[in-house]
């Protein structure tokens, strides 16, 4: 039995980072500016938008006013993935010691 057998296809893809930088003008918010509120440099929360960075992504979606698993669900998918590997069988000698 492989390991990959039992991993989820996602269903839904994260957000465009367009997608996102427009949620966040909606609400009033430049990434500059929402990361100078944070106490972060000017262009930390840029990074988000590219690369996993967990800090910055509960940042932004907290301004948004969704759950950051709702903007990236492949990022915290694969976060929150484990695999599921078959355990090994135990031998006879083995059951026998343990009796």
């Amino acid at each position: 039995m492989s390991v990959f057998n039992n991993q989820k296809i996602s269903l839904q893809a994260d957000w465009h980072r367009a997608d996102v930088v427009a949620a966040l003008h909606k609400k009033g918010w430049s990434l500059r500016e929402l990361s100078r509120q944070s106490g972060l440099n000017a262009g930390t929360l840029k990074s988000a938008l590219d690369r996993p960075y967990r800090k910055a992504e509960e940042i932004i979606a907290s301004a948004i006013g969704v759950a950051a698993h709702e903007i990236w669900p492949q990022r915290y998918e694969k976060r929150d993935f484990a695999p599921v590997l078959p355990r090994p069988a135990r031998s006879a000698t083995r059951v026998a010691e343990a009796a």
